[in-house]
């Protein structure tokens, strides 16, 4: 198993947690919280693929993904009073996923042959998009419309991993540096306080 793929199911894991943990803050049945946790966690490379032709997506081709999510809800649901009493659980799921996710984007971009830049926007798409989905089934405000610091942090992150890519760092080191850099800037900014100005009309 590749440090990648390892990381891959990971981040499926974390973010269908983050998505089932939405679902019981509203109260919706084991299948909602299901269905939620399930688009959370394969929404945003599900749209990747999508978009860079790469068939079939991940979870199609992969039982695993499907069997990392169910777990993931399991957990959840027979646990929920213990996750639910951890202080802010759901931000800390939520952070883990887009640091894992941002860098699985970038690298299968890359391994098309998609430019930097543009492989940057993958792994944005890749970190925020599942979250977007479970926001708005949720019928809250995406975190990323939010002045909340989000797609600022998995930027930062992609930019950073290029940075040490180009320096030719070990990749494991370069992944472990990058996915944890995202989550301790996200940490930051939001124990400071820090946002993006709010467009006001």
């Amino acid at each position: 198993m590749s440090i990648i793929y390892f990381f891959d199911l990971i981040g499926t894991f974390v973010f269908a947690i983050s998505g089932t943990l939405s679902a019981a803050n509203k109260k919706l049945d084991l299948f909602g919280a299901f269905f939620t946790g399930f688009i959370t966690a394969i929404g945003g490379g599900t749209l990747r693929d999508l978009i860079l032709g790469n068939f079939p997506v991940a979870w199609i081709s992969d039982l695993n993904y499907f069997l990392v999510i169910v777990l993931a809800v399991l957990v959840t649901f027979l646990f929920k009073r213990i996750i639910m009493r951890l202080k802010k659980t759901l931000f800390l799921f939520d952070t883990i996923g887009i640091g894992v996710f941002t860098i699985i984007g970038i690298e299968k971009a890359l391994a098309l042959s998609i430019h930097p830049i543009l492989a940057i926007i993958m792994g944005l798409f890749t970190a925020v998009m599942g979250g977007v989905i479970r926001d708005t089934l949720c019928n809250d405000i995406p975190l990323i419309f939010r002045k909340e610091i989000y797609a600022i942090a998995c930027i930062f992150g992609g930019l950073l991993f290029l940075f040490l890519k180009y320096l030719h760092v070990d990749p494991t080191v370069n992944l472990f540096v990058t996915v944890i850099s995202i989550i301790v800037f996200r940490l930051v900014c939001i124990r400071y306080k820090l946002s993006l100005p709010v467009l006001k009309l």
